[in-house]
Order: C-alpha cells, then sequence, then structure tokens
C-alpha cells in the first residue's frame, strides 16, 4: 500500500495577508518619519546628530547583511571592504543622493519649516523631480495626463511654499525648510533613477548606501565634531533618545520600511502601491495637528489635495491605459515616482 503524502501545515498568513499587513506597516512608518522628525527638532539632537543616529541603527543590521551576502557569493562585485553588494561607483552613486545628502536635507528641514509642510512637499515634489529626471538621463516619456498630475502636484507646492515666501519678507524662516523639503525629495529622486538605471534590488541598494554612510558620514562627522566645527549634542543628550532615533529612524525607517515596502510592490504592483502611499500626505499632515498642535491653514489643506489628487490622477490614468501587468520594478518607480527611504 503506498505511503500517504506528507502533511504539509498552512502557512500562518495568506499572500493578501502579508501584503495588507506590508502595506499599513509602510503607511504607518512613513507618516510616523515626518511627525516625530518634526517632534524631534524640538528636543536634543541636531540633524547632523539624527543623521548620525539613523546611519547607525540601520548599519547595525545592514552592515552584518551586506557581509553575509558578499561570503555567500564569493566573486560577485562589491566594494567597500566587500560589505557593499554594489561597484563603487554605483555605491558612491547612490550612497551620496540616497544615504547621506537625503538624511541631512530633510532632518535639517524640520528645523525650520512644520511637518504640515513636509507632508505635502516632500512626498509632492518626488514625482516631480523623478519624472523629470528620468526624462532627461532614461528618455522616459512624460504622457500628456502625467503632466496634468504633474502641474496639479506643482500648484499644491506653490500653495504651500507661496505662503511661507511671503513671509520671508517679514523675517520667517518657513521658507527654508520648505526649499530644504523640496531638495531632499530631489536627492531621493536622484537616488531613485540611479537605481532604475542599473536595475539594482531593492535590498542590496539599501545596503549600499547605508554601508557608503558609514564608511564616509560617520567619519567625517566624527572628525567635524572632535574639532568643534560642528556643534553636536549626542554626549549630552538622553542616551533613550539617543537610542530611540537609532531604532526608529534607522531600524524602523530604514530596514522595515524598506522591507514592506517591497512586499507591497510584490503584492499590489507599482501603481495600486502608489495609489495607497498617497495616503502618507493627508495622514501625515493631520496627524501634525492632532499630535504637535501645529495649525492647519486654508493652504495647507489646498496644497495637501492638489498634491493628492495630482498623485492619483496620475497613477490611475496610468493603470487605465495599461493592456499587460507590468513586471515588478526592483526599485519602486511607479509613475515616475521613487519611494522616499523615510
Amino acid at each position: 500500500m503506498p505511503a500517504a503524502p506528507p502533511q504539509t501545515s498552512p502557512p500562518l498568513l495568506s499572500p493578501r495577508m502579508l501584503g495588507i499587513g506590508a502595506a499599513v506597516v509602510t503607511v504607518v512608518v512613513w507618516t510616523a518619519f515626518i511627525l516625530i522628525a518634526r517632534a524631534s527638532a524640538a528636543r536634543s539632537l541636531t540633524p547632523f546628530d539624527l543623521a548620525f543616529a539613523r546611519v547607525c541603527g540601520a548599519s547595525l543590521v545592514l552592515v552584518p547583511w551586506g557581509a553575509w551576502l558578499a561570503t555567500k557569493h564569493r566573486g560577485a562585485v562589491s566594494s567597500f571592504f566587500g560589505l557593499s553588494p554594489l561597484s563603487l561607483r554605483v555605491t558612491a552613486t547612490a550612497g551620496i543622493f540616497g544615504g547621506v545628502a537625503y538624511a541631512l536635507i530633510a532632518y535639517s528641514g524640520f528645523f525650520f519649516a512644520p511637518a504640515g509642510h513636509a507632508a505635502v512637499l516632500m512626498p509632492g515634489s518626488l514625482p516631480l523631480w523623478t519624472t523629470l529626471l528620468a526624462a532627461l538621463v532614461l528618455r522616459d516619456r512624460i504622457t500628456p495626463t502625467r503632466a496634468i498630475g504633474l502641474a496639479m502636484i506643482v500648484a499644491g507646492d506653490l500653495v504651500v511654499g507661496g505662503r511661507s515666501l511671503l513671509h520671508a519678507f517679514e523675517g520667517g524662516e518657513v521658507w527654508k525648510g520648505d526649499l530644504m523639503f523640496m531638495g531632499a525629495a530631489f536627492c531621493w529622486a536622484c537616488y531613485s533613477v540611479v537605481a532604475r538605471r542599473h536595475g539594482l534590488d531593492a535590498v542590496r541598494a539599501t545596503i549600499a548606501i547605508t554601508v557608503f554612510a558609514l564608511m564616509t558620514y560617520v567619519p567625517v562627522y566624527t572628525l567635524l565634531v572632535a574639532s568643534g566645527a560642528v556643534v553636536s549634542h549626542i554626549g549630552s543628550a538622553p542616551w533613550g533618545e539617543v537610542a530611540f532615533q537609532m531604532a526608529f529612524q534607522g531600524v524602523g525607517s530604514v530596514v522595515i520600511s524598506g522591507i514592506t515596502f517591497t512586499k507591497m510592490i510584490q503584492h499590489f504592483g507599482p501603481v495600486r502601491t502608489t495609489m495607497i502611499t498617497a495616503l502618507v500626505p493627508g495622514l501625515s499632515a493631520f496627524g501634525a495637528v492632532l499630535w504637535l498642535g501645529e495649525p492647519m491653514h486654508w493652504s495647507l489643506i489646498a496644497g495637501l489635495a492638489l498634491v493628492t489628487a495630482g498623485i492619483l490622477f496620475g497613477v490611475r490614468k496610468a493603470a487605465a491605459v495599461r493592456v499587460a501587468p507590468a513586471p515588478v520594478c526592483p526599485t519602486p518607480c511607479p509613475a515616475g515616482m521613487g519611494r522616499p527611504n523615510v
């Protein structure tokens, strides 16, 4: 009598549940990044300190991961003593924009402008910069429907940023933060285009930019602090605050959200993923009102509505004209957008 086939236990979570869970985690972490970064500006650490905590926290997980990949794939292209799974040129290019410049500029922006402005200007500027860079570098075509969506996003950015520029004549400094938020989005757009151009895997790219930041930013930051050229509060800040920033900014924002976003892309596809993450601007803006006590001006509401509508308009039109499902992009690039490694 033939033996009965071995019984296999069903998976604890279905692919659908994993996809939904990944979506929830990603949206929560991205929203929390904006709120926590703004709240951190009122505490002990400087923008340079926050970037240092981010790099060190992410390195605790990703550097051993990179070393393991190098050991597993001997002979493969690597750099930085085998810790980065990418070549030196690609690691440096991606690391400058996605690992160092983005973090420094974004964290600096929160010391001038409120979280509500970041909620509109960072997600809003990202598709604009990415589409323009992709058209210039990758020769992507800007369709009329995408152009309309981008125009709505630009209008939203102008509504929010224009108000702070008017107050600049009265001595206000919010406009500085607004420009930094747009600059941070530009840096991440550059990283996204580099990742698309070289077809980078999301995990390896994240490891590479973290290794680059660890090998370059951390030594330079340490030397500048030791020489007194840069002010640091790492030594005087409560260790609980430093540990929290390393855990959230490094492990949470870089490692966990990077993995869950990749899982979202695999389950929902790039278009539906972008539509889900379009929730982040609104959640962040209203979260800033509820938890940070920020005012909700009419200009912020109008800018938020325009930016969100522009994102949704672009991806819905892209989905409508597509006749076959697109392959999963190795990096988040739906509708000309890239993911902010928050």
